[in-house]
């Protein structure tokens, strides 16, 4: 035992001396809340790490029942190809939309607002999904530590709720604490997998037994079976939404060289070409999403090996996949009991920590569908630290109640998660095909078009694989929510609340939000062009009763006109000024003067 502790607290001393650490002249040179690339690693990268503990477990799981699970290398390898095409699309992405948004900005500016609308409403559900799954995964590998898997559902319940809530505190505490909290969680499971990756590899030398089935094989057909193919490759794919994770929240990395790239120009500049693709905060996005490339691969495919080798699934002796893995590995370490525990005790941590990026995405989205008129402007409120406090208050809230309704069973909420990744994956496809066609020159122009429609049909046909694939576990059901809610956006944007004028937008995003530079004036255009979507669409509606002979008037005048974004940007970007300066009230202050202003804003 004795070992293991010196193990274990060796490990942990290396992860947490490793860890990111906000200082305080980072605050004053980059802004409170900017993260460099330890901690966008841990922020942005946790989500798609911690699929570990649940992807290959749920694919297994629609496999197995049928005796097809020795056919998972299959599924395997579709998810490896889907992980690196997505990967690359992602990468090369953030050249372009270097300011951040993901896949929203994108359809914003090149595919159009109704789009974009649908892509944000889909990628929030989804960032809520993410919150719900973590943790009830999270509350799996906990009960599997006394084989409780099966407990009653209410407890389910009220441990996904706690760590739900505990996140919810740690993210409303800044992204400073947030990543070296992470990053020490990460650094730790990272050793400790290792270490259970040598004990299975022991166990299988000394000849440990596999375990013996007791379940009865269910037949099926050759067309059910590639029906279970499809399902078990669907499930093991969910980690995809770490891809828009990243690229959504690059507006919180820092604009600056990671350490290696400083070093690598100045040690090894034959190699320019590589530090200037990884270079500013683009860079640091791609860093992440190339750790992201063969990860989800290689970890689904130690994990599918070793199942089969000793032939144990979620749900086996009252442990999930990962939970049964652990104890069959730890067990060939002198005193792994303690590693078996500790290792559980974690993934119940970075599973809860994963909603961190959530979290983080969330408020991404959240200011910017203030700004366009999506969603009411009190919600907007930035703390000292940088943190969208709402936003993520809200998110909780209406997490927990889902974590209610599915009663705590994360099998019934995997299906709600994940299919909605794919609708915005397509979208930023699109927007990067039509970027190439109206920028790309030269000899490499028809192979890029190539790949990015290839890549396109990927995502269209992911998408609908994923509500085919989960089809009998409810994913005909995210066909309707995905349509109330899309009809929702449009019914708020219409509505009074989505009215912006120039004087509003430029409140919400420069005084409340406190966002400057390219990505302020980013957002604001897409603030204008909302507005004229929004303009439109009552003109439609107003044309359509005047076929019944019922004429309404227009409450609003016509909307102030967005323009060409290449020309509102790069003005933006030269003059370092709003792009509504002209168009804002500069009335005269009144008897008495301006008023006095005691405190700043968001105090």
């Amino acid at each position: 035992m004795l070992f293991s502790i010196a193990l274990l607290l060796v490990i942990f001393f290396i992860s947490f001396k490793s860890a990111p650490r906000e200082r305080e002249e980072d605050a004053h040179v980059h802004g409170a809340g900017q993260v460099g690339l330890l901690a966008a690693i841990a922020l942005f990268g946790v989500d798609y790490f911690t699929s570990y503990f649940y992807a290959t477990g749920e694919m297994m799981s629609a496999l197995h029942p049928y005796g097809l699970q020795k056919y998972a290398y299959i599924a395997v390898l579709i998810i490896s190809f889907a992980n690196i095409a997505f990967g690359i699309l992602y990468i090369y992405s953030l050249g372009i939309f270097k300011e951040g948004g993901g896949s929203f900005a994108a359809a914003m500016r090149y595919l159009g607002p109704t789009i974009s609308l649908i892509v944000a409403v889909v990628l929030i559900q989804d960032y809520i999904l993410t919150i719900v799954v973590s943790t009830l995964s999270g509350v799996d590998q906990l009960l599997s530590i006394t084989d409780s898997y099966g407990i009653a559902w209410y407890w389910h319940f009220l441990l996904g709720a706690a760590l739900a809530s505990i996140t919810w505190y740690i993210t409303i505490r800044g992204r400073g604490e947030s990543a070296q909290f992470v990053f020490t969680l990460l650094g730790i499971f990272v050793g400790l997998t290792l270490a259970m990756l040598i004990g299975l590899i022991t166990a299988h030398a000394n000849g440990v037994a596999a375990q013996v089935s007791t379940e009865v094989v269910k037949s099926t057909t050759l067309s059910q079976a590639f029906y279970h193919m499809l399902t078990a490759s669907m499930k093991g794919m969910v980690a995809l939404s770490g891809l828009e994770a990243m690229s959504d929240g690059i507006q919180f990395v820092i604009e600056d060289d990671a350490k290696i790239v400083q070093w690598g120009k100045k040690r090894l500049p034959r190699f320019n070409n590589i530090w200037d693709f990884y270079s500013g905060k683009s860079g640091i996005g791609r860093f992440v999403q190339t750790a992201f490339l063969f990860y989800g691969g290689l970890t689904t495919l130690f994990l599918t090996i070793f199942s089969l080798r000793f032939n144990v699934f979620d749900g086996t002796l009252g442990r999930s996949l990962v939970g049964n893995l652990s104890f069959i590995g730890f067990n060939e370490i002198p005193g792994g009991i303690v590693l078996y525990w500790v290792y559980q005790i974690l993934a119940v941590a970075l599973l809860a920590a994963a909603s961190m990026t959530a979290f983080q995405d969330l408020q991404s989205m959240t200011w910017r569908n203030v700004a366009i008129g999506e969603i009411p402007e009190f919600v907007v409120y930035r703390n000292p630290k940088g943190t969208f406090t709402r936003p993520v208050t809200a998110a909780v809230i209406v997490a927990i109640i889902i974590q209610f309704l599915v009663r705590g069973k994360t099998s019934t909420a995997v299906p709600f998660y994940g299919v909605g990744v794919f609708l915005p994956l397509t979208a930023m496809g699109l927007a990067v095909r039509k970027h190439i066609v109206l920028n790309v020159k030269g000899k490499h122009r028809k192979w890029a078009i190539g790949a990015a429609t290839f890549v396109t049909g990927l995502g269209a046909f992911t998408f609908i694989g994923q509500i085919i694939g989960k089809w009998a576990e409810g994913g005909w059901v995210v066909l309707i929510t995905l349509s109330i809610l899309i009809f929702m956006a449009h019914a708020i944007l219409i509505s009074p609340v989505g009215y912006r004028d120039p004087n509003q937008i430029y409140r919400i995003i420069r005084t409340k939000s406190r966002v400057y530079g390219p990505m302020g004036t980013i957002v604001e255009w897409q603030s204008l062009a909302t507005q004229e979507y929004r303009y439109r669409i009552l003109v439609a509606i107003s044309k359509f009763w005047e076929l019944f002979g019922v004429y309404r008037p227009l409450r609003y005048e016509k909307p102030i006109s967005a323009g060409d974004y290449e020309e509102k940007v790069e003005n933006g970007k030269t003059q370092g000024a709003s792009i509504l300066m002209e168009y804002l009230d500069k009335s005269e202050p009144k008897l008495g003067g301006a008023p006095h202003e005691t405190t700043p804003p968001d105090e």
